[in-house]
């Protein structure tokens, strides 16, 4: 059948242009092959990526259709179905001959084409430390040994390929070039869960700082829905807020203060009290000035228009949902 591949072309420096490309494909070929087709018949110039060919080393990831995805693993059948199910029925005739996109991933400068630099990528992964802590440890003689079930800790976090996807659609990364990435932030929960390293302490104290750490994900959920080897990248970010979350108190910071009173006021009342929520996050139980005088100016506003409220009242299911959250904090 006859596709047509419009790939986003660019170069440093530069605006993206569109240039299409039509060729014949079967449903069965991949995105890679298409690129491989093109490069080879129609335009020696087109660059990207590439090199295992079967979802291992990551090297092809590109933005498909709107999302990050490996190109040796998506293929045309399953892209142009995908696609029909956004589009409307109207689009679709109007575009009688099948189209699919090809974009550079995002969050990272282009070099050419589909060819992005890393440099940021992999200069956060070195950021968090991705490398098991021996210090202070006498030195087997011959290695660390695990037992199966510490060493089965570390499988979902080690399939990561480091393809960047995660990277490329992340929300957080975006507006706040500080934060560290998905792909870090995976990587440094192998570290905390590995029973052979020694720094989970220091490690802790520094993926709790800020809007750099965990703390600067907004948990848009899109890093695990494009992660082609099901890593989860926010299920490990969570999993690290937990290991800081049982390690520090309230007064610690506000991102503790945050979760922490959020699950103490639902416990209590079932839902959130927004005004106890203000001042005991913000205002640090009236111990934060500069916090307190931040939201004074919202709580004024409230005010003059009748929006404050001056009574709390329990919703109805409260005893279930203190329940509940007991129920997960035993786990």
């Amino acid at each position: 059948m006859e596709v047509l591949f419009k790939v986003i072309r660019q170069k440093q420096n530069s605006s993206p242009v569109v240039q299409n490309y039509l060729l014949e494909a079967e449903s069965s070929n991949t995105i890679l092959d298409c690129l491989n087709q093109i490069k080879w018949e129609q335009d020696g110039t087109l660059a990207f990526r590439k090199n295992c060919r079967n979802t291992i080393c990551g090297s092809c990831a590109m933005r498909i259709n709107g999302r990050s995805a490996l190109a040796c693993k998506e293929n045309v059948g399953s892209e142009l179905s995908r696609l029909q199910k956004i589009l409307s029925a109207s689009e679709t005739q109007a575009n009688p001959i099948p189209e699919i996109t090809v974009a550079p991933l995002g969050n990272m400068p282009v070099i050419k084409d589909l060819v992005v630099d890393m440099s940021s990528f992999w200069n956060n992964l070195e950021a968090v430390a991705p490398y098991v802590s021996t210090a202070a440890r006498q030195i087997p003689e011959r290695e660390f040994l695990q037992t199966p079930q510490e060493r089965s800790s570390l499988d979902q976090t080690g399939n990561c390929i480091m393809c960047g996807a995660c990277y490329s659609e992340c929300n957080a990364r975006e507006v706040n070039l500080d934060f560290v990435g998905p792909h870090a932030l995976a990587k440094a929960y192998r570290m905390v869960a590995d029973s052979r390293d020694r720094n989970t302490e220091q490690r802790l104290e520094s993926y709790n700082e800020g809007t750099k750490g965990v703390w600067g994900c907004t948990r848009c959920l899109y890093c695990d829905s494009v992660c082609p080897m099901e890593v989860a990248p926010l299920e490990q970010i969570t999993k690290i807020k937990q290991e800081i979350l049982t390690h520090k108190q309230k007064s610690d910071s506000r991102s503790i203060r945050h979760r922490k009173v959020l699950i103490d006021l639902v416990k209590a009342g079932g839902w959130i009290d927004e005004r106890q929520f203000g001042l005991q996050v913000v205002g640090n139980y009236f111990k934060d000035l500069r916090g307190l005088l931040s939201i004074a100016p919202l709580g004024l506003r409230m005010l003059c228009r009748g929006k404050f409220p001056f009574s709390f009242e329990s919703s109805q299911g409260t005893q279930q949902a203190r329940a509940l959250i007991e129920a997960v904090e035993r786990e």
